[in-house]
């Protein structure tokens, strides 16, 4: 795809973007346009939505219809929409926060639902906007602004939780990944019921220079290097698996929708 079929999906007056150079957000932004335009879908019928720290600020960029909501509800809202007009694509963008921090809650629920919707999980294992704190994505023992020491807390392993929640689409892949990570993509927007993309992205302002990493092209040959798929995983022990970035499809099942559940409610109602 040439560049100038990403661009027609972009707010030209909002560049230029506010991420640091190698900031790996750049790459999921684009990654989206791609699987938008291969699905050939319509942009008026496209909502993104998204919350509050770096990943929040994709809104701002995509000429689709957009909404820049308060922290941790992006999926609260995208829930509203999807309600409110079944026929939209709608496709969420969280951040660490967003996603298990103060929206863990709604992030578990929309799984158990099964809505379908569209959740991008930009995981950079830090606050990266607002100072470099630790989140519950940080690993164990790394270090942030408020872990100076190292992390103590245990980090969620989000894409085997919301697996576990009942989610139809469960992916993981990095920013490395790009290939994989647009067809990720594609598959988690084509998938009837929610669908769960969590995508490993660097963050070499704080979380690589906290931690040594280097800078953002360090960061993602650490991507390549520690990366395993979730196949060969499933044969190695807790101790082999310490330090490395389980990729791949965690879940591909069928199961009731949400909405086409809730709509059957609707229409069995009417006639009776």
């Amino acid at each position: 795809m040439s560049l100038q079929n990403i661009k027609k999906y972009l707010r030209k007056d909002m560049f230029p973007h506010i991420w640091c150079p190698g900031c790996g957000n750049g790459i999921i932004m684009a990654s989206l346009l791609r699987a938008i335009d291969a699905l050939a879908l319509d942009p008026d019928k496209v909502v993104v939505v998204s919350g509050i720290g770096c990943s929040g600020r994709i809104s701002g960029y995509l000429d689709f219809n957009t909404v820049h909501t308060t922290h941790g509800r992006a999926l609260a809202y995208a829930t509203g929409i999807k309600l409110a007009n079944p026929e939209l694509t709608v496709i969420v963008a969280m951040g660490d926060g967003d996603g298990s921090a103060i929206g863990g809650n709604h992030l578990i629920h929309a799984a158990r639902r099964n809505i379908d919707l569209t959740a991008i999980l930009f995981n950079n294992s830090i606050y990266g906007m607002t100072g470099g704190q630790f989140s519950p994505l940080t690993p164990f023992e790394k270090r942030a602004s408020t872990a100076p020491y190292g992390n103590v807390d245990h980090p969620f392993d989000l894409a085997p939780l919301v697996k576990s929640a009942g989610a139809s689409f469960v992916a993981r892949t990095t920013t490395f990944h790009v290939f994989n990570l647009q067809k990720y993509l594609e598959r988690g927007i084509k998938k009837k019921g929610f669908s769960f993309i969590e995508v490993i992205t660097g963050c070499p302002t704080f979380y690589g220079r906290y931690n040594k990493i280097g800078e953002g092209l360090d960061m993602i040959k650490y991507q390549k290097e520690h990366s395993i798929t979730y196949d060969r995983a499933k044969n190695l022990s807790e101790e082999e698996l310490a330090d490395k970035i389980v990729v791949g499809v965690f879940q591909d099942i069928e199961k009731p929708e949400y909405i086409s559940e809730y709509e059957k409610i609707i229409e069995r109602e009417h006639h009776e």
